[in-house]
């Protein structure tokens, strides 16, 4: 069952969406070699909380954290831990918030330290491929044209799709229907209607697009073990132009002033 959100209610996961993108930006501040994935969710969970929120992950079907971190071959739902990040690492962090009964969901791929330049390249088609998606999200436009638009630009520039890992409705519920595959054909799937919320969310691989579940029945990785990128925003499907919910700008702020 696919629900459409009243303006009232779109306004709510906006600020829930809006809550995550800050609590990113205060991690941001912090990611630096030899600092721990665990010492970033405790951040998190903190500034979440005082900002009238609840973690959206921390205890879902289980999950331990605040955070999923996924360093370098990690795709996905890394579990944080005491390990300290070296320089040449790329740090996936996806992060949800439930504040006033509804959520908001984003993830950011970061550079720690000095990363190469086939990784920057990676980073930069992945979080590019995420506003190719963004653009075929309005009315009219069907499911499959958000994923032709990822997968079409991430694949033209030599990179994969992670096929098993899925976009998702957001609202009451952190994962709503519809499912919002990161490949797809032009006119496939359900008819994009006004008021539908959805996250958007490519998971772009430098190798083979295949991955493997670790024994902690978290953690996803590559079947390679050669790095992938995830970046993810929540938006509404309006006409003519999709209106972003989440936002990246207060994190390119706190990493612009950091270089």
């Amino acid at each position: 069952m696919i629900y459409y959100k009243t303006e009232e209610e779109i306004e709510f996961i906006k600020e829930s969406s809006l809550l995550v993108a800050k609590t990113h930006a205060e991690v941001a501040k912090l990611i630096q070699p030899g600092v721990s994935t665990l010492a970033l969710d405790k951040i998190a969970e903190e500034f979440i909380r005082d900002n009238g929120g609840v973690p959206a992950f921390k205890g879902y079907s289980g999950f331990p954290n605040t955070l999923c971190v996924s360093p370098n071959e990690q795709v996905v739902h890394g579990i944080p831990n005491d390990d300290a990040l070296e320089s040449g690492t790329i740090l996936s962090l996806d992060c949800g918030v439930k504040k006033n009964g509804f959520f908001g969901d984003s993830a950011f791929t970061y550079e720690v330290g000095e990363v190469s330049k086939d990784v920057k390249e990676l980073l930069k088609v992945t979080r590019e491929s995420l506003y190719k998606g963004i653009e075929a999200a309005v009315a009219g436009n069907r499911i499959g044209d958000i994923g032709y638009a990822v997968q079409n630009h991430a694949e033209k520039n030599g990179f994969t799709v992670v096929r098993e890992l899925v976009g998702h409705g957001v609202g009451t519920n952190l994962h709503e229907s519809p499912e919002v595959p990161n490949y797809g054909k032009r006119g496939k799937g359900i008819k994009l209607h006004e008021g539908l919320v959805i996250a958007i969310e490519p998971m772009i691989n430098m190798g083979v697009k295949e991955i493997i579940q670790l024994n902690d029945g978290w953690t996803i990785k590559t079947a390679d073990l050669k790095p992938s990128a995830h970046f993810e925003h929540t938006i509404v499907v309006r006409k003519g132009k999709a209106e972003i919910l989440s936002s990246f700008d207060y994190i390119d702020k706190v990493l612009n002033n950091k270089n």
